[in-house]
């Protein structure tokens, strides 16, 4: 992978986790109370998006988000409260992260000077809550002020045990040894120094250029160990030394280990991340475990367990570390599963599908003409492995529609404070999958249905209130399957729509003639019309009567369909329709005349012959009797002007869509077809009834039936006739 490569990754993964950040301090402040996992959670998040900066020298990130984890940290440790100051505070160094990701790291840039200011500003927020002077680095690193440990919190507690040996030479290599042990007093107190003379041969024997002393020494710092053996640097070669913390540090290790990034599943590493061991005592243990294995001709000695026979780490804190191993080794097995594929990619997958299922049904129609029964099993076999491959294809851009709600948790908070009313947000149905396509392009449409019912449809505290409602509004999204759709329902429990205020402003926008006589159904879409508003003011968010028309436009750009019910003083419930893929679909071909059409299959529920009864009444009327039930129908030959006499036989195709039913009236039935969306030209975007194209096994093209406005269409013409 190339730096390039791995920067990219960086900022999808570093985003990925900012929107679990969100969702994490979205879920604080609604519910203070949480367990540890929670808050530790938020903390790792932070943390990996800083320790991953640092290796591409995002400095700006490192910093910023360096203050953050320290914030988080004491938040972690039970020293701070989660209050919604804080949680506003945290959302707010969110942002600036997300921004500084954008700018800094996927732009290559340097925040303009208000963007600075705001850094700048957030930054003086979390040192107060540090405690530290605004003007005081984040990292403290004089003298009487603590250190700072791995985690961004502070070490405390007895003393460092130190063990040390000087080698025999260390006095002919110019090395003075009790200059060591007096610049160690520099960063902290000396407690108590033993001389260990142990090794102090007879007076006789004695070399006095050799050195045969070592110290035992009870250090107390708040400097790391790594800070510690520092302090030997220059001699580290020419002793032995043993740092053996605290212990009252053995709490802080363990809970460091459990938190670590798990960048790595080697033990050492582990430990080195944590603060416990450092680098050289690693390279000591690993060149120990080489001498054992030349010497032994036996099987290698495991890291964690020389560590603890030589002392250097305790015992406790490596079983820790082996636990935390085996968590990192099966996540990573886990994420082995997954790979990360390119959505242009899939889109070029799911053409070349497309093309496969075209030839696939032209093969199956040469095989058919014939006559050859050898050809026609093994294209029908071809066939059957096409679908397969269809679906496969096509389930490989399925993704859960929850990730786009969830967004909403964060716009739900900010616009309730801005509007001064409590309204809360409800999800269900987020496991329901749609294309990824309809993903992407349904964000908009949701965002300016959600404002909208925040605006005008949930009323203030005091309102709601008065009306014996409760004073916290709720605004839910719901999302689930119905007859090969996916159906998104925005809906709140507020005033709801006013019908004559809605048909008094369409009558003076001339939208609506006077003595015209309107269902509700009719009345509550008049909202979409371009321009429409009934709003006495405008507002931020709404009021201009832009949007609903866009909405509208939108969804119906994506095959889709928007319609609305409502009860004033109940609520208002928007409902969104729209197709699971928009790329292939399972189609049922039928004729009328030498026109090819296709219905989504999904759709149909039966096909019935249209009785010579029922064809010389067709010319008075546009419905049948279905088994007592009234069905009414449209002549696709008068819908789209067939100029070709009907046959001997007429058959109806009963459809389904959001709960109505409808007939459209053929000469053929051509059976099931694997179709492939083509889109129509600008040309025909304004052809009613028609969603697209597809190319038939002949070479032949075959329109794509809107089953949507059709049936409306159809039911809309029946019960005119009705009246």
């Amino acid at each position: 992978m190339s730096m390039d490569q791995a920067l990219q990754t960086y900022i999808e993964e570093g985003r990925s986790l900012l929107e679990e950040m969100e969702d994490i301090l979205l879920q604080l402040e609604n519910e203070p109370l949480q367990d540890d996992d929670t808050v530790n959670a938020l903390f790792r998040a932070a943390h990996t998006i800083k320790g991953s900066a640092g290796l591409f020298g995002l400095d700006a990130i490192v910093s910023f988000t360096h203050v953050v984890e320290n914030v988080l940290d004491k938040l972690r440790d039970g020293e701070l409260a989660v209050n919604g100051d804080l949680v506003e505070l945290l959302l707010k160094c969110r942002d600036h992260i997300a921004l500084l990701i954008s700018v800094v790291a996927e732009s290559g840039e340097l925040l303009d000077a208000e963007q600075e200011r705001t850094g700048e500003a957030l930054l003086a927020a979390l040192r107060g809550l540090l405690g530290v002077a605004p003007m005081e680095p984040a990292s403290p690193t004089v003298r009487d002020t603590p250190v700072e440990a791995s985690g961004g919190g502070m070490m405390e507690g007895d003393c460092w045990n130190i063990s040390l040996k000087f080698g025999r030479d260390v006095l002919r290599n110019g090395m003075d040894p009790l200059s060591f042990i007096r610049y160690l007093s520099t960063i902290g107190d000396i407690v108590s120094l033993a001389t260990d003379d142990s090794e102090l041969p007879d007076l006789a024997q004695l070399d006095p250029e050799s050195c045969y002393l070592g110290f035992m020494i009870e250090f107390k710092s708040e400097a790391d160990k790594k800070t510690i053996e520092d302090v030997f640097e220059f001699v580290r070669e020419d002793c032995t030394l043993r740092i053996l913390p605290p212990p009252s540090h053995l709490a802080a290790y363990i809970e460091r280990i459990e938190h670590a990034s798990g960048n790595t599943d080697m033990i050492g590493q582990l430990l080195i991340e944590a603060g416990i061991l450092t680098s050289h005592e690693l390279e000591e243990t690993l060149a120990a475990q080489e001498k054992l294995v030349a010497q032994e001709s036996g099987a290698r000695v495991p890291v964690g367990e020389l560590l603890v026979k030589e002392g250097v780490v305790q015992k406790e804190v490596v079983d820790v570390a082996l636990e935390k191993q085996r968590q990192i080794r099966d996540h990573k097995a886990q994420e082995a599963k997954f790979i990360r594929v390119n959505a242009e990619k899939l889109d070029e997958l799911i053409n070349l599908v497309g093309e496969l299922v075209i030839a696939g049904a032209s093969a199956s129609l040469l095989a058919k003409r014939s006559g050859d029964l050898v050809m026609h099993e093994a294209t029908s076999v071809m066939s059957r492995l096409v679908e397969e491959i269809r679906d496969g294809a096509l389930k490989l851009r399925m993704v859960e529609i929850g990730e786009t709600f969830n967004r909403f948790q964060r716009v739900v908070r900010d616009v309730s404070k801005e509007l001064g009313k409590d309204i809360g947000l409800e999800i269900s149905g987020a496991e329901t999958e749609l294309d990824k396509t309809v993903v992407e392009k349904i964000g908009d449409p949701l965002m300016h249905l959600v404002r909208n019912s925040m605006d005008h449809g949930i009323e203030p505290g005091e309102v709601r209130t008065a009306t014996g409602k409760p004073a916290r509004g709720t605004l839910r999204l719901n999302a689930y399957h119905d007859s090969g759709s996916i159906v998104i329902e925005v809906a709140d429990d507020g005033g709801g729509l006013k019908k004559e205020r809605i048909l008094k402003k369409a009558i003076e926008r001339g939208i609506v003639s006077p003595g015209q006589t309107l269902s509700d159904h009719e009345i509550f879409n008049l909202i979409f019309e371009a321009g429409f508003s009934t709003a006495d003011q405008v507002t931020n968010l709404s009021g201009r009567g832009v949007g609903m028309d866009v909405v509208r436009r939108n969804i119906q750009a994506l095959r889709g369909t928007v319609d609305i019910d409502s009860e004033e003083g109940l609520g208002t419930t928007v409902r969104i329709r729209l197709p699971l893929t928009l790329a292939i679909i399972d189609g049922f071909l039928v004729g009328v005349g030498k026109s090819a059409f296709v219905v989504p299959l999904d759709m149909v529920l039966e096909c019935v012959e249209l009785s010579e009864a029922d064809r010389k009444a067709a010319d008075m009327r546009n419905y049948v009797n279905l088994r007592g039930e009234v069905l009414p129908f449209i002549r696709l030959r008068d819908q789209f002007e067939v100029n070709e006499p009907a046959g001997k036989r007429e058959n109806i195709v009963v459809v389904q869509y959001g709960g109505l039913k409808a007939g459209f009236v053929v000469d053929e039935l051509m059976g099931e077809f694997q179709t492939v969306i083509k889109p129509l030209g600008s040309i025909f975007r304004q052809l009613k009834g028609i969603s697209g194209s597809t190319i038939l096994g002949t070479g032949e093209v075959a329109l794509i039936l809107d089953v949507p406005a059709l049936v409306q269409l159809s039911v809309a013409s029946e019960s005119s006739m009705a009246e």
